[in-house]
């Protein structure tokens, strides 16, 4: 059997690096007067934190999972059987059409930026024309981990890397309360890519890349391409478990495949075509199907113009605002397309020669 290699990972905080870490959210002068107080909720979160008390709300899995007797985390399960229902009624011939609009830029007027993204007006073209299309539209604004309090995108934890089966969908390493990583947005963000029929995400490119708010919610979508939808198999992060899983063989289930998907990505100087293809790869790799060629843009806006000017620079570019409404009009189309049955993946039914 293939062992676990170990021995990377730091030792746990000593008490007194704890307290400095845990009062800084405190700095404040206005907490002064609880400052007893909050050496209590400190002490018990210490001892969560010392005994690595992850998901300390537990219940038995039940009959559905491989090992019922399993105690399975109560938050992990609230959103596994919310993602359900969201494939019950994405997969319903009778709802309607829903495409997950994608802000993937980090600013927004509510806080240091002190102004609307770009991207956050291409969001609204293209809203308008698919609500044209009589398309039901829901919107995530990534620029909220900016400006939301306590809000995370929480980074992965590359589980993967050990064993596919050690990845689950949804994620189960978050929350881990022990370790104060909570307020995990993804747990609604998976339902929202699991209840869309379609996907559009509009983008800025930041230093050649996809900006940090958008890699985050990438780097956990990992779990969607390959993902183990029972915990109990592995129970829990048991990493030797996983091996003998995947080494017995894994099918690597997709479970977002077969939704449409559009890109706008827009920048001032360099990498927004790179970029472009670099989402466009990976939704790819996912199964999801792209919606033709009006589908799939990258444009310079204002090149190498000031900062300053660049939304002055977008209200010119009238042909710019009609091609990202086109973006839309095209995953309208190829919504409908795929819903009635005339498109489909071609290579759907063909499995792999090596799967991953």
């Amino acid at each position: 059997m293939t062992d676990v290699r170990q021995g990377q990972a730091p030792p746990k905080l000593e008490r007194d690096e704890f307290h400095l870490r845990f009062m800084r959210s405190f700095e404040d002068p206005s907490f002064a007067p609880v400052r007893a107080a909050l050496a209590q909720v400190e002490e018990v979160a210490w001892r969560n934190y010392d005994a690595s008390r992850k998901s300390p709300v537990t219940q038995k899995a039940g009959p559905e999972f491989a090992d019922p007797d399993y105690d399975l985390s109560v938050e992990w399960k609230a959103t596994r059987d919310r993602l359900l229902e969201a494939e019950r009624r994405q997969k319903d011939p009778q709802t309607r059409s829903r495409v997950l609009l994608i802000i993937g830029a980090a600013r927004n007027d509510g806080s240091c930026p002190g102004e609307i993204s770009k991207t956050y007006r291409m969001s609204l073209w293209a809203r308008a024309a698919l609500e044209e299309a009589d398309i039901e539209v829901d919107v995530l604004d990534l620029s909220r981990l900016i400006s939301d309090y306590d809000r995370h995108i929480h980074p992965c934890k590359g589980c993967v890397s050990t064993a596919m089966p050690l990845c689950h969908w949804p994620c189960s390493c978050y929350p881990n309360h022990g370790a104060r990583q909570t307020n995990d947005w993804m747990a609604e963000i998976y339902e929202q890519w699991v209840a869309a029929h379609g996907v559009i995400i509009l983008t800025p490119t930041y230093w050649y890349q996809a900006p940090s708010v958008l890699k985050l919610m990438i780097d956990r979508l990992v779990c969607a391409d390959g993902g183990n939808p029972d915990p109990t198999t592995t129970h829990g992060k048991k990493a030797a478990e996983a091996k003998q899983i995947e080494q017995r063989g894994w099918d690597y289930p997709k479970h977002l495949a077969g939704r449409a998907y559009g890109l706008v990505v827009h920048g001032d100087v360099a990498g927004v075509e790179s970029l472009r293809r670099n989402l466009a790869d990976w939704l790819d790799w996912m199964g999801l199907i792209d919606a033709g060629r009006q589908s799939a843009l990258d444009r310079y806006l204002g090149y190498y113009e000031s900062y300053a000017d660049s939304h002055q620079h977008l209200d010119r570019d009238e042909p710019f605002q009609q091609e990202v409404a086109n973006v839309a009009r095209a995953v309208a189309a190829a919504v409908g397309q795929l819903r009635s049955g005339w498109l489909s993946k071609p290579d759907a039914a063909i499995p792999p020669v090596r799967p991953k």
